[in-house]
């Protein structure tokens, strides 16, 4: 991107330079290993799976999932192409629920929506009666007598004959916003319904929030997948050099040339951005925007200070990561799981065959002497 000039390029040029950093997706290592290992997930999984994705806030799950989406799109075109009514995927973000009881009338008919099913509102009636059953509880009839058991229906149905590689579910920790665990419990079996009579693979992708919906059951521990997409740590000097490679990458993508020693100031832009390519991406296009209305011509420190996230907002942010990654880390404690087994607490991976054949050779047969040199010359036994 050219470095914009002060004495010209306003105001006509301004908003395509915002617009080309605001579409700018840098494919950073963690989101293009995020990325096929969620797209290996869903090739593997057995159809009706669920899988879910989960990490901190800004850290890149939805340009993950618009980039999933792109892939599954490109796989599909044969397909597509032999068959115009299927669906490479389908994409829907979980709306928070005002009351912490979630309409899932409301969110099947979204779907459906999405779907853009031919004569939904004939099938489904209008929006208006939706919003009268609202009032009546969740599985009161409207004008036209369908209940939320008949969408759901409907949806499993759709989903059948337009066979989506995935169902993706943005956003989808507002779902577990319940009042209790049972309730918890059912919301998910809903999904998992949905999910199993469809025979659709559906896509959780989430913040740590997700976390309350593993292992519920056993069931649904079966039959679900777990990603972590993970932000960069100071923890690790690798992860470090990725993100200073990061602002690197974004500096070149900036109009504004840089007023400060990016080299130097790396740390501040760790600092509140936690690690998290997403929230850097949002904080400098705070400061992109700033920097032009002022009519700058470099991006200076006291503007990336005054645009950055506050210390209260980062440490509630970080809270929030180191708290969801103490519970993965916690969950795949191997050697908890072998104490429960009653196993030893080796955890040390199997042996190869081809080591045991090996160490099988070395010990010898029963009844067969080890090649060995013999004594020459005579020698004294003691019969005592």
């Amino acid at each position: 991107m050219p470095t914009l000039c002060p004495t010209r390029g306003y105001p006509q040029q301004v908003p395509e330079y915002i617009e080309a950093f605001r579409s700018f997706t840098m494919a950073h290592p963690r989101l293009r290993q995020a990325k096929e290992d969620l797209l290996d997930a869903i090739e593997s999984s057995p159809p009706g799976s669920l899988i879910l994705v989960v990490g901190p806030t800004g850290v890149g799950k939805s340009t993950l999932r618009r980039k999933v989406e792109e892939s599954l799109t490109e796989r599909l075109m044969d397909s597509m192409a032999m068959d115009p009514s299927r669906l490479p995927f389908i994409s829907i973000e979980a709306v928070a629920p005002d009351n912490c009881n979630l309409q899932w009338r409301d969110y099947f008919h979204r779907v459906l929506m999405h779907m853009r099913e031919p004569l939904l509102e004939y099938k489904l009636g209008s929006l208006k009666g939706e919003a009268e059953r609202d009032r009546h509880g969740p599985n009161a009839a409207g004008p036209r007598g369908f209940t939320g058991y008949q969408l759901q229906q409907s949806l499993e149905n759709a989903l059948r004959y337009r066979r989506p590689a995935a169902v993706f579910i943005d956003e989808a920790q507002h779902l577990a916003r319940m009042a209790s665990g049972r309730k918890l419990a059912d919301q998910l079996d809903v999904i998992k319904s949905v999910a199993s009579r469809s025979q659709t693979i559906h896509v959780l992708i989430g913040t740590y929030e997700l976390l309350a919906f593993r292992n519920l059951s056993g069931q649904l521990s079966r039959r679900s997948v777990d990603l972590h997409f993970s932000r960069y740590c100071s923890e690790n000097a690798n992860d470090i050099e990725i993100f200073q490679n990061a602002v690197f990458t974004f500096q070149r993508q900036l109009p504004l040339s840089g007023g400060f020693d990016r080299v130097a100031a790396w740390d501040f832009l760790y600092e509140r951005s936690l690690g998290c390519i997403g929230v850097l991406k949002d904080w400098l296009m705070r400061a992109l925007v700033s920097g032009l209305r002022n009519r700058n011509a470099t991006l200076t420190l006291p503007t990336l200070e005054k645009t950055a996230l506050s210390v209260s907002q980062c440490e509630k942010i970080l809270s929030e990561a180191r708290e969801g990654e103490a519970r993965l880390a916690e969950a795949n404690d191997r050697c908890r799981l072998r104490h429960l087994l009653n196993l030893p607490p080796n955890v040390s991976p199997p042996a190869s065959e081809s080591s045991t054949r090996g160490r099988k050779a070395q010990q010898g047969s029963p009844g067969r002497r080890r090649p060995q040199r013999d004594a020459i010359g005579k020698s004294q036994v003691s019969c005592g």
